[in-house]
């Protein structure tokens, strides 16, 4: 009888989760380009990828997408981490001491959206600088860094953040990131980037990776916003860097087994799904055309990427625009009581596009 009971419990939860899977599929989901999933040559590559273990080093996928890592970008080795954050994290624990000061543009991922792991997991403090969009610069920096004074925390570290999630997916001019590392250089400050998105800014500015391995001491990469991989995120930087690490990653609980299924979708994406990120930058700008028109649409950031970030005024707030928008079939999300943000990604089809237009031209 209890195991009857149980069985029929596990059948009703997994056709509970089936009807939310089905109907999240029917959804054009906006909310962020973390919920693509993997493309049918992704999901082949990851099929038929090689495994190991890879916390002995013996996954030969994983050892794959870290070596192709870092020679995208110029530099000595890469690590495989979970996520963003975890990179991130790392990186400004093995760049700073604790007591020291990580200095970063006050809308900063970093600062915002990874728990106070700067302060919990490396024991810096942190100074925040009130930048354009998300994007400081190198005057801006130089007044943040703290004279050698033992009544002040010792500057350390400086974190970028390219694109600029807050700041609607804004670019840096690569000229100005040269000048923060000039000023980086004056004052022997490490320079790390947090590049969740930033294929999307290579795409946009006709960059390269190698130009950013030239300029960063350590490069956090996420696979799995618009490259489109289920999971994981790779720290770029020198081979004494990515030693200190790896040991970090495994104190963080980050060792992974046989990762190479994840990995071999990092590596497809690498490969395949690079170039197509302009056709998302293309319908983010086909949406904003039809939002300027609408009346309860307030200040618009530009829009450099796939990201658009407006005000929502007069007749709706942003949760009831989401709500009327849901109701149509399409998810946003409000990311503050007045803003909406939207973000484009490989899964939006260029029908999906049209329909959404339709769908704010009936708003």
């Amino acid at each position: 009888m209890f195991c009857h009971n149980a069985d029929k419990l596990n059948t009703n939860r997994i056709s509970k989760n089936f009807r939310f899977l089905l109907s999240s599929q029917l959804m054009i989901d906006f909310r962020s380009d973390t919920v693509t999933r993997p493309t049918p040559g992704m999901l082949d590559a990851m099929m038929k990828a090689k495994v190991g273990d890879d916390v002995f080093g013996e996954d030969p996928s994983v050892n794959q997408l870290e070596a192709l890592s870092a020679s995208l970008f110029g530099m000595e080795a890469a690590l495989f981490c979970p996520s963003g954050t975890m990179t991130n994290q790392i990186a400004i624990k093995c760049h700073t001491q604790p007591g020291d000061e990580v200095i970063c543009e006050r809308l900063s991922h970093v600062y915002q959206y990874e728990g106070g792991g700067i302060a919990f997991n490396s024991g810096a403090s942190v100074r925040l600088i009130e930048g354009d969009r998300g994007r400081i610069t190198a005057d801006q920096v130089k007044e943040s860094i703290n004279p050698d004074d033992v009544h002040k925390p010792c500057s350390t570290l400086v974190s970028l953040e390219n694109t600029a999630n807050r700041g609607g997916g804004s670019c840096y001019n690569f000229a100005d990131i040269q000048s923060i590392k000039e000023v980086c250089l004056q004052n022997k400050l490490k320079l790390h980037l947090d590049g969740a998105r930033l294929y999307n800014a290579l795409v946009a500015k006709n960059e390269t990776p190698l130009q950013y391995g030239q300029v960063f001491d350590s490069i956090s990469v996420c696979l799995s916003k618009g490259l489109g991989t289920p999971v994981g995120s790779v720290l770029i930087g020198t081979k004494e860097l990515i030693r200190k690490a790896r040991r970090v990653r495994k104190i963080f609980g980050g060792g992974m087994r046989q990762a190479g299924f994840l990995a071999a979708a990092g590596i497809y994406a690498l490969e395949n799904q690079v170039t197509r990120l302009a056709q998302d930058h293309a319908h983010a700008q086909q949406i904003l055309q039809e939002l300027v028109k609408k009346d309860f649409t307030g200040e618009i950031l530009p829009v450099e990427t796939n990201i658009i970030i407006f005000e929502v005024k007069e007749r709706f707030t942003a949760t009831e625009l989401a709500a009327k928008c849901k109701e149509q079939g399409i998810l946003v999300i409000a990311i503050s009581p007045s803003q909406i943000r939207i973000v484009v990604h490989l899964d939006i089809r260029p029908e999906d596009v049209q329909k959404t237009i339709e769908v704010i031209q009936s708003l």
